[in-house]
């Protein structure tokens, strides 16, 4: 069999955690197979997601930033790893520059890293357009919850599950729980990620609202499963929440991996964007060999 021996670093923001891939030199060319070989937590690495670094497609950015998840699908944002992204990028001289301004996807971010090591990233304005998130309302109706409404999904042996839907460049369904321990996730999880109403899938976020600045949060998240921390999970959460008339403009949102502050000033066209500040950490440095894997 023959092999590519590559170098990584892994990382995590919150517990999600990553392999991150030096490509600003070229291209690995790795294959969906090859990506999931790297995230697979007994024969690989082990990772939430893959991060590639890529040299800047446009003037005015610094670099481009490339998902793969789990599953070796690409994904248009991942905001655990924008903050991974930015510290793996200044502690590999890779630039000085702060902040940074990058390509995903599905727009441009910028990143800024703090002096205690935090870094926050500005994830652009959140998506509520039903046929950009994407998700397919036809047949069902709305339930109003303050400048916001929630969808009914039917669910197995659960009925209809009132859910707010947006997207913060990926797209999200956020239900309200009054126990994030005790929620569902493991069985609704798979079942809202796989909706018939979202084309693209989804990342399910289960919200417990502990005051107007406090939130717990889990996210099972689209080809990934459930994940110790998700970025724009939390993102979407808050706003999601914010929107229904429960949080305010800051909040803290407690993950099973660590916490995360979103800030979003609402405005008459929801049109702010979101701010998110956490942790990136460096686990270590090392090299592997991938086999050739179609």
């Amino acid at each position: 069999m023959v092999f590519m021996h590559i170098r990584f670093t892994k990382m995590q923001g919150a517990g999600n955690d990553f392999v991150v891939l030096d490509e600003t030199q070229g291209r690995l060319g790795l294959t969906a197979a090859q990506y999931r070989f790297l995230a697979d937590r007994h024969f690989g690495v082990g990772a939430d997601q893959i991060l590639s670094v890529r040299p800047s497609p446009a003037e005015g950015l610094d670099f481009e930033y490339a998902i793969h998840n789990a599953d070796g699908g690409q994904v248009e944002h991942c905001g655990n790893g924008a903050r991974c992204f930015v510290r793996y990028v200044h502690d590999k001289g890779l630039s000085t520059r702060n902040p940074l301004r990058v390509k995903v996807v599905n727009g441009e971010l910028e990143l800024q890293m703090h002096a205690d090591g935090r870094v926050t990233v500005d994830m652009g304005p959140p998506v509520f357009a039903l046929d950009r998130v994407p998700f397919k309302a036809e047949g069902l109706t709305a339930e109003p919850m303050g400048t916001f409404e929630r969808w009914p999904l039917d669910l197995p042996y659960a009925g209809d599950v009132p859910v707010a839907v947006l997207s913060m460049g990926n797209p999200h369904a956020v239900l309200l729980v009054d126990d994030v321990q005790s929620a569902p996730v493991g069985s609704w999880g798979p079942w809202i990620e796989s909706h018939e109403r979202f084309p693209q899938r989804v990342n399910a976020g289960f919200l417990q609202v502990v005051s107007r600045s406090e939130v717990n949060l889990r996210v099972y998240e689209r080809g990934a499963g459930e994940t110790l921390a998700c970025g724009t999970g939390a993102c979407a959460a808050v706003v999601a929440g914010i929107r229904l008339g429960l949080l305010d403009a800051r909040v803290d949102v407690n993950t099973r991996g660590g916490r995360l502050t979103i800030e979003w000033q609402d405005s008459p066209q929801h049109n702010r964007p979101v701010l998110m500040t956490g942790p990136a950490t460096t686990v270590f440095d090392g090299e592997i060999d991938i086999p050739d894997l179609a």
